[in-house]
């Protein structure tokens, strides 16, 4: 069966480059700008192998970040005070940190009134996530990261590269909604398995993908080191429960 896989990003570039400064632990104010660079047209290259859709304004970032990197490897023979080049991708990022700062808050308050809107959750799953604990959202680089170590580990040394075969993102959509139903949670690592080729792993990732962005799927983790485990935002019926 031949198809095209197109998925569009569901994240922006600020987005990636909060998760390298997280992923490298360095300060907002002193960015690598080389390392971050580096990184960042990786992650770009790894969307496109996955076919996922690049929109322009992470090409502009990408352009941006190459401007400043090659101005910081110029001589310094400027006024000492001028401003520091990295200070162009270190605004927007304190902006955009403020706000999903601002964001999260209000996402933590019930609308309008407790009684009046309440929160469902399926009982099976609460009981599941309360002798879990409290666990963190996983945000779409971190999946990227995880999946990239899944290939690793059970396909060594294939590179990642998309080709048409007898899957489609439907077909592997029904099978994580249905792999769902039947186990209640799972580990990511729990979809992929040896006897698969590199493009069933890729449409099952874009899959996956889909599935969180339409919420039928949360991907969460306890802490930045556990596994990541995948939970159904769904009913009995397939239905997303936070509509």
């Amino acid at each position: 069966m031949d198809y095209e896989v197109k998925l569009e990003i569901f994240e922006g570039p600020l987005d990636l480059l909060l998760h390298l400064i997280q992923k490298n632990e360095v300060d907002i104010f002193d960015i690598p700008i080389a390392t971050i660079t580096d990184q960042y047209l990786e992650y770009l290259d790894v969307m496109q192998a996955l076919n996922i859709n690049v929109a322009g304004d992470f090409l502009v970032m990408a352009a941006t970040m190459i401007y400043i990197k090659s101005k910081m490897l110029l001589p310094d023979l400027k006024d000492e005070e001028e401003e520091d080049p990295r200070f162009e991708i270190t605004r927007p990022l304190m902006e955009y940190m403020k706000f999903k700062e601002i964001a999260g808050d209000f996402s933590e308050r019930e609308l309008l009134n407790r009684d009046v809107f309440v929160r469902q959750i399926q009982p099976y799953l609460r009981e599941q996530l309360a002798d879990e604990g409290s666990q963190l959202d996983v945000n779409l680089f971190q999946l990227m990261d995880a999946f990239r170590r899944i290939v690793d580990q059970k396909l060594p040394g294939v590179q990642l590269k998309l080709q048409l075969q007898k899957w489609s993102v439907k077909e592997k959509t029904e099978f994580i909604i249905a792999h769902l139903k039947q186990k209640g949670s799972i580990f990511f690592h729990e979809l992929f398995s040896e006897d698969q080729t590199v493009s069933e792993f890729i449409v099952t990732f874009l899959a996956l993908l889909e599935l969180i962005h339409v919420g039928l799927v949360k991907a969460l983790q306890r802490t930045a080191e556990s596994e990541i485990r995948l939970a159904p935002s769904f009913d009995e019926n397939g239905e997303n429960n936070n509509g």
